[in-house]
C-alpha cells in the first residue's frame, strides 16, 4: 500500500503488521509519534490481541518488555536519547537473558546541554550492550528493518534495536510502501520463543553465573551475534524476494567498483553523500559511498573487503567519542588493519547541525587535493572554540558552563569551512 505518510506512522502501522501482543510506552521526542500511533491502533481495534502498556519511565517499558518476553509474548518499545540511556541496565539484561524485543530508536543527540535533535550519540553509548543495531538510511528502509527485526530476533533469540534518524526520517513525510498484512503474515512466522517462564515448568533466569561460567556465557553472546552476521545477508535476500525491494543486509554500495576514494557512513546522511559523491564524479574524482545498514554486529571482513580497491576512506561519523574521535571511523580503521589504505575519520551533523551536500563537497575536494586531516569536525565555528577556550585560560572563575556561554551566539565563520 503505497502512502505519504510520516515516517513514525509508516513505522507504526509495519510494527502493528507484525503483531507485537506487547507494546510498552514511554513518549520522549522523537519517538513519541510511533507510540502514540501504535496506541490508537489498539484502542481501535485494528491491533489485536495486544496489550497497550503505559508505564511511569523508559527503563519500566523495557522492564516490561524483559518481563513480556520471557513470558512467551513477541514485544515491541521505542527511545530515543535520554530514554536509552535511563533504561540501560535493563538494555543490558535484555540481551543477557536472550529476549528478542524489537526497539525502534528514533536517534538524537544525548545531552547535557539540553539538545532534542538528531545524532548518533544514544545509538554509540548501546553499541556494545549486545543488541543487534540495524541502520535505516530511510523511511522506507526504517519500515522494512522492523519485519526483519522481528524474524532476526526471534530465529537467534537476541534483542534488535531499528535505529532511525530523529526529525530527519521519523517526521518526515515521503512516500513509504507499507507492506498488507498477509504479506507480512507470510514472511513473519508466529512467535515461538526459545525459553518461556512456565508455572508448570519453574526455572529461574538472570541468576547469579560466576567466575568459573561467566566468560563462557560472553562468548557464547558473542558467537550468537557471529550467527547473526551470516543470517543478515540472507534474511534481506528473502526480504527482496518477498516483497520486491533490496532494504537491510549488512552494507550497501554506491559507486564503489572503480572509487579511488570511499566515504562509510550509516544513517539517513547517506543520500547527501551519494548526491556530493555523483558531483564529485563530474569533476573526474572516482568518489564512492559504502553505506554500513548493520553496525551491530560490525560487518568487518564484509566492509574490507568493499574498500579494498581504495586508495583512501573517509568516516564521516554522526557522533564524537570525546577524548577521542569517530565511533564508526574506529570501526572501520580496525577493519582495514594492515592494508595501508588510510583512515580519514569526519565528525558531522553534531546536535542536529545540516549536513549539506555543499559541506560533504568541500570535504571531498580537500581529500583530493591532500588537505584532509586525520580527524575533521566538519563546518566547526572554530573562532568560537577558541575564543571560549582563551578565556577559561585567562579568567578561571566559577560560572555556567561552556553550553550555556556559546548558545545563541552567532556564527563567526564565513563560508564553509573545512577544519579540524
Amino acid at each position: 500500500m503505497l502512502a505519504q505518510i510520516e515516517g513514525s506512522r509508516a513505522v507504526a502501522l509495519t510494527v502493528a503488521r507484525c503483531r507485537p501482543e506487547v507494546v510498552c510506552a514511554y513518549p520522549i521526542s522523537p519517538q513519541t509519534h510511533i507510540i502514540e500511533a501504535l496506541g490508537v491502533l489498539v484502542r481501535g481495534g485494528d491491533l489485536a490481541p495486544c496489550e497497550f502498556i503505559n508505564v511511569e519511565s523508559e527503563f519500566a517499558a523495557l522492564s516490561v518488555c524483559i518481563g513480556a518476553s520471557a513470558a512467551g509474548s513477541r514485544a515491541y518499545t521505542a527511545t530515543a536519547s535520554q530514554g536509552l540511556l535511563y533504561m540501560m541496565e535493563a538494555v543490558y539484561n535484555a540481551s543477557g537473558l536472550e529476549l528478542p524485543i524489537v526497539m525502534t530508536l528514533a536517534n538524537r543527540a544525548v545531552g547535557a546541554p539540553i539538545n532534542i535533535w538528531n545524532d548518533h550519540s544514544d545509538a554509540m553509548a548501546a553499541r556494545d550492550a549486545g543488541w543487534i543495531q540495524l541502520f535505516a538510511a530511510t523511511n522506507q528502509e526504517a519500515a522494512d528493518l522492523h519485519i526483519q527485526a522481528f524474524a532476526l530476533a526471534e530465529e537467534l533469540s537476541l534483542p534488535v534495536m531499528v535505529c532511525m534518524d530523529g526529525f530527519i526520517l521519523t517526521h518526515a513525510v515521503e512516500q513509504v510502501d507499507i507492506p498488507e498484512q498477509e504479506a507480512v503474515d507470510a514472511f513473519l512466522p508466529l512467535f515461538r520463543p526459545q525459553q518461556i517462564l512456565d508455572p508448570d515448568n519453574p526455572v529461574s533466569i538472570g541468576a547469579m553465573v560466576g567466575p568459573d561460567a561467566f566468560e563462557e556465557v560472553r562468548e557464547l553472546a558473542r558467537l550468537r551475534h557471529m550467527d547473526a552476521l551470516e543470517r543478515i545477508p540472507d534474511l534481506a535476500g528473502e526480504f527482496h524476494a518477498a516483497f520486491g525491494r533490496h532494504s537491510g543486509g549488512l552494507v550497501h554500495e554506491y559507486r564503489t567498483d572503480d572509487a579511488d576514494t570511499v566515504v562509510v557512513a550509516m544513517g539517513s546522511v547517506l543520500g547527501t553523500i551519494e548526491d556530493a559523491a555523483d558531483a564529485r564524479r563530474d569533476e573526474q574524482d572516482r568518489v564512492g559511498v559504502l553505506g554500513i545498514a548493520t553496525y551491530r554486529p560490525f560487518p568487518s571482513e564484509v566492509v574490507r573487503q568493499a574498500l579494498l580497491g581504495a586508495s583512501r576512506v573517509i568516516v564521516v561519523d554522526r557522533a564524537l567519542r570525546v577524548g577521542g574521535g569517530g565511533y564508526l571511523a574506529d570501526d572501520v580503521t580496525l577493519a582495514l588493519g594492515g592494508t595501508g589504505i588510510p583512515v580519514h575519520a569526519v565528525v558531522a551533523g553534531l546536535g542536529g547541525r545540516p549536513v549539506t551536500r555543499r559541506s560533504i563537497e568541500a570535504m571531498l575536494e580537500s581529500s583530493a587535493q591532500g588537505h584532509l586531516e586525520a580527524l575533521t569536525v566538519l563546518d566547526l565555528d572554530r573562532a568560537a572554540v577558541e575564543h571560549e577556550r582563551a578565556r577559561i585560560a585567562a579568567h578561571a572563575t566559577p560560572g555556567a558552563p561552556s553550553g550555556s556561554r556559546l548558545r545563541g551566539r552567532p556564527p563567526t565563520m564565513g563560508p564553509v569551512e573545512v577544519g579540524t
